[in-house]
């Protein structure tokens, strides 16, 4: 991480004088700065992370043919239905709820915002001789 992590080490040191003894005082300070490509690549991450959390926990419900009528059951179904519904019609089904079901464009969905995630986040750090440590 040379080029994209600094780390800076900052050592003072001051004399005192108290009665007879000298006193000496080291006061140590270490600043260590990220490059703007690098918090964008984790800002990226995060934000895939989130949507694939989202449709995990939405895979995973419908596996458990959860009862749609449960709050927490519904929301997650509605706030990751935003982003599984672009991958519903790649397969022939139509998804049905409270039923245990295995909803395979959710999956395919969770594997696509992977791969778009990694690229974005890989777009950000073209430039550095250490691209493959975000």
């Amino acid at each position: 991480m040379a080029d994209t992590e600094q780390q800076v080490n900052e050592v003072q040191t001051t004399d005192a004088q108290v009665g007879n003894t000298t006193v000496q005082r080291q006061t140590v300070s270490q600043t260590t700065s990220v490059s703007a490509g690098v918090v964008a690549g984790r800002v990226v991450w995060y934000a895939i992370g989130v949507i694939i959390v989202l449709l995990a926990l939405r895979l995973l419900l419908q596996l458990m043919g959860a009862n749609q009528g449960n709050g927490f059951v519904d929301f997650i179904y509605a706030l990751s239905g935003v982003f599984a519904a672009p991958f519903f019609g790649m397969f022939s089904y139509t998804p049905s709820y409270g039923q245990s079901y295995f909803e395979i464009s959710t999956l395919v969905a969770i594997a696509i915002y992977g791969l778009l995630g990694w690229g974005i986040a890989k777009l950000f750090t073209l430039g550095s001789n250490h691209a493959a440590e975000v």
